[in-house]
């Protein structure tokens, strides 16, 4: 990840803030450099325009947000699916308030721009990935049967995942103990809904 001066962190921090509390549209150069405590002309020195700093700011919160999923979603060789699923989906509901917010601005950023799907799909992507790649290598090692991989990633990506971080990004309040959720959409998974 490229290195940032303190003075352009401040500026890129702020720039995140306005536009978790603005959207883009709102989240003018005037409105960053008061949140940032810098001269306007300071954002045009460093960032040229407000697009390009715009830019740089989800570039910057992707890529470490990007960095966690992808520790989230690691797995050994040997790791189970119940726990493998577990410990990802536990994983998620651990990002922090912040993490959520960059997921917040990448729908946000959809909404706004339909055609600017980059964002949201870099983050889904990472994760559909790393599911897809662990049920491949449980294939193979024939511990389950031959399906799509890529359809088992998203069915466990809708159900444990895409909830927990709706949820969270909505501020829904979670009515429910997690562990236990948690466990009957596995147990869903793997038994099916026949009686």
């Amino acid at each position: 990840m490229k290195e940032f001066s303190s003075t352009d962190e401040k500026i890129i921090k702020a720039t995140f803030e306005i536009l978790q509390r603005e959207g883009f549209t709102k989240a003018t150069t005037k409105k960053i450099a008061a949140e940032a405590g810098v001269n306007e002309v300071t954002i045009f020195r460093n960032f040229q325009n407000k697009n390009n700093l715009v830019e740089i700011t989800k570039n910057y919160y992707l890529q470490l947000l990007i960095s966690k999923l992808e520790e989230i979603f690691e797995f050994g060789e040997d790791e189970g699916i119940e726990e493998y699923l577990k410990i990802s989906f536990f994983g998620i509901l651990s990002l922090s308030d912040e993490d959520f917010s960059i997921i917040r601005v990448a729908m946000e950023e959809v909404r706004e721009n339909p055609e600017n799907q980059l964002l949201i799909s870099e983050i889904t992507d990472v994760i559909l990935n790393k599911l897809e790649e662990f049920f491949k290598l449980k294939m193979e090692k024939g511990i389950i049967r031959q399906v799509n991989p890529k359809a088992l990633a998203i069915m466990c990506f809708g159900m444990l995942f895409q909830s927990v971080i709706l949820w969270k990004i909505y501020n829904k309040n979670l009515e429910f103990e997690t562990n236990y959720y948690a466990d009957d959409l596995i147990n869903i998974m793997f038994e099916g809904i026949n009686p």
